[in-house]
């Protein structure tokens, strides 16, 4: 009985490696290990069938080649078996039991959370939208009653829709106002956790009890958010700071609820066209994106030290962080002290408010136009006004990064803007975007140039509805904002609520203007080509020097009559290594066909010498000739079905 499992184990064994050598690739172990147990059972009958007529009367060589093409039949099934598994599941497309069974319990956890969250959206009466029905965005009334629904069904839903909402709420360019409107109306409204809970979270980020950091800790928070709350603290070497601590257990309710917001966009991409449109799929991804960034407290620390190291000088001051006391939900910062511009504005002047109000335009300006790094949530609550005077910008989870092209594309359009040029603002506008493959230019222009002319002329101070009406022209041209510009677009316009609120009256384009005229170099202006001419000359100064003996070398090739041009096809080793793979597969194909082609003429030969009463040599040649056709032309098989899955 041993020696019979032994011998079976070893059998099991050759088949699969000779399974897998044949094929060319590597499969998941148990399904390698079913189909050279498939074969293993095989064996014996396909031997009986073909051994059994002539074991009796023949002898020698002859029942050996039954034997060897038996084995090879038995090894073809499980190479069938397993082109087939690959071309129906995948190899990697299955966990393993370990997996499997978390991912159920995963599973199982998130459809309670889709059908509660699904029951909201039915209570709220949004249910017939994700069916497919299109809202009813034409009156004035229906808009703001379906945006109310919306708002409601987000605020139920908890955080991380919450947050999506106060998202979207910055996204005039997509939604309409009333939508706008109801959806700056969420707020963050919790409970602080207990204390016994936050002091596990920070004792596990600092690896040690919080008494050997902090002499002194608050227990009751400054403010309670729904992702984190905050606490005073104060630090052994006797500063001041502030602790910004994530809420136990945060983390895997968003990520639940991300991944149902991502399964949310997709059905309604899949099955409404005015989800289609605004691109539900692509908001839910970078939605998602900057989430799972403002729940890594690093990146805010990382964010806060950019800011205040491209900023150093400027009249608005960020705090600054302890990089080694902060981890992924625990952010230690220097405190700061005064209070949130929305309770401490009605103790300024009219002279104060307007000067507070360009030290923040101008500061955010900066931080856009010339650093690149900027705040991009800059709402009333993330603005400090400074017990000793000044102001600072807080909240650092929402940060906005722009690159130089992207830096100099807004630099001309507020140029453009200054010099009231239509088509220079249209074509800033289109550096800035993705440029669609059909587009009016002209009609464009026209309609920048009526938009200038409302809100641009002398005598009229910009309000929010410069922004709204900009974000329509951007929308009705079907041009696609990339996430960088909107939220330029979304601080820019964040901005303008909070400083009208601050100062009625404040003129932010006057302002702008005043700005670039200080910061900024005048496109065209004597400076700026002096300044780039130099650069250009410095660049091609070394080719400038090599030209002469480049030009005598190829002019004396020339002359002489070796003169040639060199073309080297495929100098990259991936395309080379993509072409002979498709060389191998091609050869193959061919090799099989062939195999095949000649096994169906041997096998209907009757010619030849008889190894059987019934089988002529010719036959036998013919059926071992078919087996072989049928390995290559599996092995081609299972190696498009592995590429088809890796794209």
């Amino acid at each position: 009985m041993i020696a019979f499992a032994v011998t079976a184990v070893m059998m099991v064994a050759a088949f699969a490696l000779a399974a897998r050598r044949l094929l060319g690739l590597r499969f998941g172990t148990v399904r390698t290990l079913l189909g050279a147990a498939l074969a293993v059972l095989l064996v014996g009958p396909v031997s009986q069938a073909l051994v059994g007529p002539v074991a009796g009367n023949q002898a020698g060589i002859t029942p050996l080649w039954f034997i060897i093409l038996a084995f090879a039949c038995s090894l073809l099934a499980s190479m069938v078996f397993l082109a087939i598994a690959e071309a129906l599941v995948p190899t990697g497309s299955i966990p393993g039991p370990l997996e499997a069974l978390a991912a159920i319990r995963r599973r199982a956890g998130r459809s309670r959370r889709y059908l509660r969250i699904t029951r909201i959206l039915i209570r709220h009466g949004l249910g017939p939208y994700l069916r497919g029905r299109d809202p009813d965005l034409g009156a004035p009334s229906s808009r703001l009653r379906l945006a109310r629904s919306l708002r409601e069904a987000l605020d139920e839903g908890g955080v991380t829709f919450v947050k999506l909402g106060q998202i979207l709420s910055t996204r005039a360019d997509l939604l309409p106002p009333e939508f706008v409107g109801e959806l700056r109306l969420l707020q963050d409204r919790v409970e602080p956790a207990p204390w016994e809970e936050i002091e596990r979270v920070v004792t596990g980020e600092l690896g040690g009890p919080v008494e050997e950091v902090f002499a002194s800790f608050e227990r009751q928070p400054l403010a309670a958010a729904s992702i984190a709350q905050v606490h005073l603290a104060r630090l052994r070497s006797g500063e001041e700071v502030v602790v910004k601590v994530q809420r136990p257990g945060i983390a895997p309710v968003v990520e639940r609820d991300l991944d149902i917001v991502a399964r949310l966009a997709r059905t309604a991409e899949r099955r409404t066209r005015w989800a289609r449109g605004v691109g539900v799929g692509d908001l839910a991804r970078g939605f998602a994106e900057a989430l799972r960034e403002e729940l890594d407290f690093r990146v805010e620390a990382a964010n806060m030290a950019a800011v205040a190291a491209t900023s150093k000088g400027s009249a608005v001051r960020s705090p600054v962080p302890h990089p080694r006391l902060s981890g992924r939900r625990l952010l230690v910062m220097e405190r700061l002290n005064g209070v949130p511009l929305a309770t401490g504005q009605a103790g300024l002047g009219p002279a104060e408010r307007e000067e507070v109000a360009r030290a923040v335009l101008h500061a955010l300006l900066e931080q856009i136009l010339l650093n690149g790094v900027f705040h991009a949530d800059p709402h009333p609550g993330n603005i400090m006004l400074l017990s000793g005077g000044g102001v600072a910008l807080l909240d650092y989870g929402s940060v906005g990064r722009l690159d130089g092209a992207l830096r100099a594309a807004l630099q001309r359009l507020l140029a453009a803007l200054d010099l009231a040029d239509p088509a220079g603002v249209g074509d800033a506008l289109l550096e800035l975007v993705p440029r669609p493959d059909e587009i009016d230019e002209r009609e464009l222009e026209r309609e920048i140039g009526r938009f200038m002319a409302r809100h641009l002329v002398p005598g009229i101070v910009p309000d929010s509805r410069m922004f709204a009406d900009l974000f329509r022209l951007v929308f009705a041209h079907r041009l696609s904002v990339p996430p960088e510009v909107a939220a330029v677009f979304r601080a820019l316009g964040t901005i303008e609520g909070t400083l009208t609120g601050l100062a009625p009256g404040f003129d932010i384009v006057k302002e702008a203007r005043e700005f670039a005229g200080r910061r900024l170099s005048a496109p065209g202006g004597r400076e700026e080509i002096r300044t780039a001419v130099a650069q250009e000359a410095v660049r091609l100064l070394p080719l400038l020097r090599r030209l002469p003996r480049s030009v005598d070398r190829i002019v004396g090739a020339a002359e002489s009559g070796r003169f040639s041009v060199n073309v080297r096809l495929f100098a990259d080793a991936r395309d080379r290594r993509h072409m002979t793979g498709l060389l191998h597969q091609a050869l193959l194909t061919v090799l099989a066909a062939t195999a095949g082609i000649m096994a169906v003429l041997l096998l209907d030969s009757e010619r030849g010498p008889r190894v059987t009463p019934t089988v002529t040599l010719y036959q036998l040649i013919g059926y071992n000739l078919l087996v072989v056709s049928a390995i290559l032309a599996l092995r081609v098989l299972v190696a498009i079905f592995r590429e088809r899955r890796e794209e």
